[in-house]
Formats: C-alpha cells, sequence, structure tokens
C-alpha cells in the first residue's frame, strides 16, 4: 500500500472533482478499488488512464460520518503517544536495572514523561474538537 500520490498525479477539476491521472495504466483498477474500499465513502469512476472522483455533498449523515473518522484517527493518536510513553518507560527500568541512573531519576522521568503524555494528549483532543466543529459547521 502506497499514497495515491506515488503512483498518479492527483488535480482538481472543479470544486466537488479529484482527478487521478494513473502512471502505469494497469494500477488504474487497484487505485479505483482502494480509493472506494476507503471509510470516506468516495465512488471512483474509472476512465481509461485517469479516475475522477466525485466528492459528495455534505449532509448532516455524512458530516457526522466523517466527524467519526476524525475521532477515529485522533484515538489513534492518543494511542501512539501512550505507545511512546511505554516504550520511555521500559527504557528508564532497563537503565534502573543496568545500574545506569538512580530509582529517584528513573521516578523524575517518569513524572517529566507523563507530563508530556498528558500535554500532547490534551493537544490531540483540542485538535479533534477543532476538526470537529469545522465539519459540522454549514
Amino acid at each position: 500500500m502506497v499514497p495515491v500520490s506515488q503512483v498518479g498525479n492527483i488535480t482538481v477539476v472543479d470544486a466537488r472533482t479529484l482527478n487521478v491521472q494513473v502512471w502505469e495504466k494497469h494500477m488504474a483498477g487497484p487505485i479505483e478499488k482502494a480509493i472506494r474500499d476507503n471509510e470516506l465513502g468516495l465512488n471512483p469512476i474509472s476512465m481509461g488512464e485517469s479516475i475522477r472522483v466525485p466528492m459528495p455533498a455534505l449532509t448532516e449523515e455524512r458530516r457526522r460520518d466523517l466527524a467519526k473518522v476524525v475521532r477515529g484517527e485522533g484515538e489513534d493518536a492518543k494511542v501512539a503517544i501512550r505507545n511512546l510513553r511505554r516504550d520511555a518507560n521500559d527504557t528508564l527500568k532497563k537503565q534502573v536495572k543496568d545500574k545506569e541512573i538512580s530509582e529517584d531519576d528513573e521516578r523524575r522521568a517518569q513524572d517529566e514523561i507523563q507530563k508530556l503524555t498528558d500535554k500532547y494528549v490534551a493537544e490531540v483532543d483540542k485538535l479533534i474538537a477543532q476538526k470537529e466543529a469545522e465539519i459540522m459547521t454549514v
């Protein structure tokens, strides 16, 4: 799986239509399938070496679906942040075990890691709320 921009040119035809000009003709089918199968609800139209992607009008239901996608991506970001915290704490425990740092230093570092984790989780929450508000405004 690669980004669409690495297998073709993406251009904006008009306010509601994207065009993907595929570099290799045999890639048109898989690209069209990937666009159709994603969670955005797009329905591409294949035209030989190019694929037109009409963007649906944003109805209330569509806006809720997009907000749900935003929340899902936000949760994935928060999980990634927590995984980094876990990895950092594991590294600290290993350093204490190997007598590279003292237990007091470990505790101070864990507190700092937790503060950073809380800060960035709050930032992700703020970004999710902003994006949801932006999507839901008519």
